[in-house]
């Protein structure tokens, strides 16, 4: 887990003078705000933390001390108690500060056990008929979903409801499908919508408006990995059909 700043030193190494006396680029949070908190060292973090030094001595210092205290190593800080955080006696960092360290950490261990967290693969599209079922087996009007992926195809969120129309209502445009996807910087999406007629046949024009995606998606750079239609209606399991498994549309 380390990556301390000696590692790279000329991207984000910090003197040790005052925080605020560094450039506004060069100060903790504004460093964080530039670069993304995932590409700053691990002292960077702490200080963003730790929010404020004490005289004459800068919040980053506090926090490579803080660090050197466990030989650089963020498991072994994550693991110490609100007592042994006490008798490391360094200026800057009080029990208040101790405390909300350890709930940052104590967050971040919850995080990664909570299964619950990470969505599911969409490999195959029964996958995706599963995901949306129930959402469209009494749907009366048609809608249109984006679900956005990761490179290894796992959802990054929950499916993006796009349009809500009235019957047999159309496709979105691209720029609507893909807005969602951009803002969630998702490597693919596949696109879903229903036929409340309870028949997932493909119409003409949703096949020309997926090819149109195809295309779009190949300028952007995120690929549309399907299209999905799902035909509802109260039979269960639905009957879907994959374009992409059809061969109606050319995907690659």
């Amino acid at each position: 887990m380390k990556k301390r700043a000696q590692e790279n030193p000329g991207a984000y190494n910090v003197s040790l003078s005052r925080i605020k006396d560094l450039p506004g680029h060069r100060r903790p949070r504004e460093m964080a705000l530039e670069v993304g908190v995932e590409n700053v060292p691990d002292e960077v973090l702490l200080a963003i933390l730790l929010r404020t030094g004490t005289s004459g001595r800068s919040v980053i210092d506090v926090a490579r001390a803080l660090l050197d205290r466990f030989k650089g190593s963020l498991s072994e800080l994550a693991q110490a108690s609100q007592t042994e955080l006490a008798e490391l006696e360094i200026p800057g960092f009080g029990p208040v500060k101790q405390i909300e360290l350890r709930a940052a950490l104590e967050l971040g261990r919850r995080a990664m056990r909570e299964p619950s967290a990470r969505l599911p693969l969409m490999r195959e599209p029964v996958h995706v008929r599963d995901l949306l079922e129930t959402k469209t087996v009494r749907l009366n009007q048609e809608c249109v979903w984006m679900l956005p992926l990761d490179q290894k195809y796992r959802l990054l969120r929950a499916p993006v409801e796009i349009t809500k129309g009235i019957l047999n209502a159309s496709l979105s445009h691209p720029r609507e499908i893909y807005r969602e996807a951009i803002r969630l910087s998702a490597a693919a999406v596949i696109i879903v919508h229903n036929h409340p007629s309870g028949d997932p046949t493909p119409s003409a024009e949703d096949i020309a408006t997926t090819r149109q995606l195809v295309e779009t998606g190949r300028i952007i750079g995120i690929q549309l990995l399907d299209h999905v239609i799902i035909g509802g209606g109260r039979p269960s399991p639905a009957p879907y059909v994959s374009l992409r498994e059809s061969g109606l549309v050319a995907f690659e």
